[in-house]
């Protein structure tokens, strides 16, 4: 007993100590061999002088000696007779246990291996990726070769099929880029598990196997293996083992600094891990983006190979069939090839792209590599630009698979080498806001998603599919976001300078450069109106449509700005964003097209009829309905409503009751209407009941009459599911406004209860700090207040509620979340009924702004 509880604290303190050492931290490939190493070495201490029937070897990580501080310590113990050894396995892995090993064993004979050859590919893929450690070496070599032995050309074909498969798969559940903003280490695309199948589908395809019985890592020893065999070149080859150390390094970090196992590279981690780096806080985002070069290097080879094993497996087609593009290339079977006798020019490459877009086509294992190679030269050198920007130009008019031909030239290294101020944004990201992707893979990615709108009936797909020309919405959308490395705030200002001198590059007309400029300065400003602004208010309208001169300038707009918020992540293009920016559009579009005002736009499509809007209650008079109407001071309120919701509205009031409450289902939100007497602080505590009732609000328009009683709606969804409000909460959430109204709901308590109910999803899904900005803007009515924030639970009610504390009065809110941002604007009066004065408003920033860093 005393000699396992002596290896157990030797291997303890072994342990801690190769984790702590700073050289170690910062070398994956030294720690991970290590760390296997130690482990190898306890376990020969704690078994070595037993003999045992059966072979004990490692598997996994373990075998590749690429083990992380909390990865799983994998054993695959092989059996010719599982009763004959069961006792005795029991008593082995009971002493790894008891000596501080945790490990995780299974048992294979070797009837398993034609079983899982058959049905099971990643426990097949076990079988060949292990390393004896101890037991019976004849055994374990007598394993060895029957894996190989069964393992035919046909079971070849199918086996790397499947590997296809399985890499796609993958790509489906971790995400297909290499440049997703918080990854998964290990398993999305470029991670480690990119490099460990190209490795796989080596091993199969050569029957080799690659853990040399030598004290290197499973990684170091394929590298060595691809240059000794030519099977890529010495600087790919050192690109490769440069790139995947530092994510084998990345993730035993990971594991270091949060002491468990996690393979999630989130913003938090990001910052923990470069600082090992001597990275800071603030620059933290260069370290991430040599992450990513990494990640894209990593990604890159492994679709070459899969590209080479797909191309050696595939029957050929016979060489009849090659159709020559050019003097230079050729294609067959959609894949081209380079015949040329002169190395790749940048305007050659460029002219390969151009025929991969036109045709729907893809390079060849050797094109991909000779671009790769080649690109290098024209880094930092001059080139032929009038003929690159003619190829350029090419790529951007094609009738398709333009997005995808601009991704694939930014994957090989292309596409910042040809514009080099979009080299900056490879890699490029933004801390904590809503973004999925770097810079560069967003920009490629709107492009892409306006593609997929061919033959879409929606409204902007259609708009889309009206297009005579898309070059000129391609090039600002590729040039959109090109100013953010400079300066995030402003980044459109700058970006649009930047833009014009790039398009006067390409050799564009001036007509054409205005356009572009045009668009990547104002590329914000459709969201920020449609999603912050009364859509119903003229002066917001005449503000917006004087910023045009052509109706094509504002559909383009239009167009520009679905793309890049499509592009964000699957959740911020939502029906009800979609319904807003459609809105703002046709309103636009009609007073550009008619030369109206917002005023005149607005009176002429109110034509509110007393009979018609009463036909819909019996309850209701034409009077009651002229009444109603006159009663409200503000012409948007028919612009908001239904002819039906409004008698509703009507026949709720004149029934006299205290509270109304109308709740309506649509497509992506639960619509809630309160009906009620005003009174101090009223639209806080409506917020605050729908907040402990886990309602999101996304939108809130209010609305008073002369005589006090006050129409609130709100658009919310489940909180937790994103999904509208299930009608078996109807009741409650009745009940609560009920409460409320008559004080005897205290809400301090309820939030109390509410944040003890949902600390783990608000530590989940409202996970960091951030900047708080406050401003104003004027407007002809009101004061309008912009707050950003990181989100919380029961913002908009602490807000409103210390709003109301300021005497301030809200006639109109809308409120719009990105990600664990919140973004709420706030029409407002003072409690004399006028807008807020000068002298005030430092007050309301500073006691806003402390309600809020209280909350975070």
């Amino acid at each position: 007993m005393t000699d396992v509880l002596t290896l157990k604290k030797n291997f303890y303190r072994d342990k801690e100590n190769l984790f702590k050492n700073p050289a170690l931290q910062k070398d994956g490939y030294k720690l991970s061999k290590a760390y296997s190493l130690l482990v190898e070495e306890c376990i020969e201490k704690a078994l070595g002088d037993k003999t045992f029937n059966f072979a004990v070897a490692s598997s996994g990580s373990f075998s590749r000696r690429e083990l992380a501080p909390f990865s799983d310590i994998d054993l695959m113990i092989i059996v010719e007779s599982f009763e004959e050894n069961e006792e005795e396995i029991k008593s082995i892995v009971q002493i790894l246990w008891d000596c501080g090993i945790e490990v995780s064993h299974t048992i294979r004979d070797f009837f398993d291996i034609e079983k899982f050859l058959a049905e099971e590919l990643n426990t097949f893929t076990q079988f060949f990726e292990t390393r004896f450690l101890l037991g019976n070496s004849d055994i374990y070599n007598k394993w060895n070769k029957k894996v190989f032995s069964l393992i035919d050309d046909n079971a070849i074909v199918r086996l790397l099929k499947e590997y296809f498969q399985d890499i796609q798969d993958r790509y489906d559940k971790y995400g297909d880029s290499p440049k997703v903003l918080e990854p998964n280490v290990k398993m999305t695309a470029g991670g480690l598990r990119d490099l460990q199948a190209v490795e796989w589908m080596f091993i199969l395809k050569n029957k080799i196997f690659l853990n040399k019985q030598n004290e290197t890592t499973q990684a170091e020893n394929f590298f060595s293996i691809l240059e000794e065999s030519n099977y890529t070149t010495l600087t790919e080859c050192s690109r490769l083992r440069k790139s995947y150390k530092l994510i084998l390094t990345v993730r035993n970090l990971l594991h270091i600094t949060s002491k468990q196992k996690t393979d999630r590279f989130e913003f938090n981690a990001q910052i923990k891990v470069a600082k090992v780096f001597g990275y800071t806080k603030d620059n933290f985002n260069l370290f991430m983006k040599e992450y990513f070069e990494a990640t894209t290097i990593i990604n890159r080879f492994c679709k070459t190979m899969v590209k080479r094993f797909n191309e050696e497996i595939s029957n050929p087609l016979p060489d009849a069939l090659f159709i020559d593009l050019d003097a230079d290339y050729r294609m067959k079977n959609k894949v081209i090839s380079f015949w040329g006798e002169q190395s790749l020019t940048l305007s050659t490459i460029l002219r390969a792209f151009y025929y991969r877009g036109f045709y729907g086509a893809s390079f060849d294992e050797n094109l991909r590599s000779q671009i790769i190679q080649n690109i290098e030269k024209y880094k930092n050198a001059s080139f032929d630009e009038l003929e690159s920007s003619v190829f350029f130009r090419e790529i951007l008019r094609l009738e398709k698979n333009v997005g995808q031909t601009l991704s694939v030239m930014n994957e090989l290294g292309v596409l910042g080498t040809f514009l080099p101020e979009f080299k900056d944004l490879e890699g490029f990201l933004q801390h904590g806001v809503y973004h999925c992707y770097t810079a560069d893979e967003h920009t490629l990615m709107t492009i892409q998603n306006l593609e997929k709108l061919d033959k879409d009936t929606s409204h902007v797909g259609k708009l889309y599919n009206t297009l005579k020309s898309r070059e000129i919405l391609f090039l600002s959308l590729l040039l959109h976001d090109i100013a953010k490395p400079i300066n995030i705030s402003g980044h459109e200002i700058i970006g649009a300078e930047m833009a014009s001198s790039i398009a006067q590059r390409l050799g564009y007309s001036d007509s054409e450069i205005e356009q572009v400029r045009f668009l990547v300065y104002n590329h914000l400003s459709m969201e920020q109106v449609a999603f912050r602004r009364n859509l119903n208010d003229p002066e917001t309208l005449n503000n917006f449509t004087s910023k045009f001169n052509s109706i094509e300038d504002l559909e383009l707009l239009y167009l520009l700005t679905y793309a890049d918020l499509s592009a964000v992540n699957s959740a911020v293009w939502t029906s009800w964003k979609s319904d807003l920016l459609f809105e703002l559009l046709s309103k636009s579009k009609a007073m550009l097209e008619e030369q109206k005002t917002g005023e005149e736009l607005l009176m002429s499509s109110i034509e509110l009829i007393p009979k018609e809007i009463s036909k819909y209650s019996d309850e209701i008079s034409e009077r009651d309905v002229k009444e109603h109407i006159e009663s409200i001071n503000d012409i948007t309120y028919a612009q908001q409503f239904t002819d039906e919701e409004i008698a509703k509205h009507v026949e709720e009031i004149e029934r006299g009751e205290k509270l109304s409450v109308i709740f309506k289902e649509l497509a992506d939100f639960t619509s809630i209407t309160v009906i009620v007497q005003d009174f101090p602080s009223l639209l806080s505590k409506l917020c605050g009941v729908l907040s402990i009732n886990d309602a999101n609000i996304h939108d809130a328009k209010i609305f008073t009459r002369k005589d006090g009683i006050v129409i609130d709606t709100f658009s919310v969804t489940d909180f937790r599911s994103g999904a509208t409000i299930e009608p078996e909460k109807y009741g409650k959430i009745k009940s609560d406004f009920k409460k409320v109204v008559n004080g005897i709901l205290q809400l301090n308590c309820e939030f109390k209860n509410l944040k003890s109910r949902w600390w783990r999803i608000e530590n989940k899904f409202f996970k960091r700090t951030g900047k708080i900005n406050i401003s104003f803007e004027d407007h002809d009515r009101y004061t309008i207040i912009d707050i950003i924030s990181p989100d919380r639970l029961g913002f908009l009610y602490q807000i409103t509620d210390k709003m109301s504390e300021l005497g301030l009065y809200i006639y109109f809110a809308k409120i719009a979340t990105r990600g664990d941002d919140i973004v709420d604007a706030f029409y407002i009066l003072d409690r004399n009924g006028k807008k807020v004065s000068e002298s005030d408003k430092e007050l309301i920033v500073s006691e806003l702004t402390e309600t809020i860093t209280q909350m975070l």
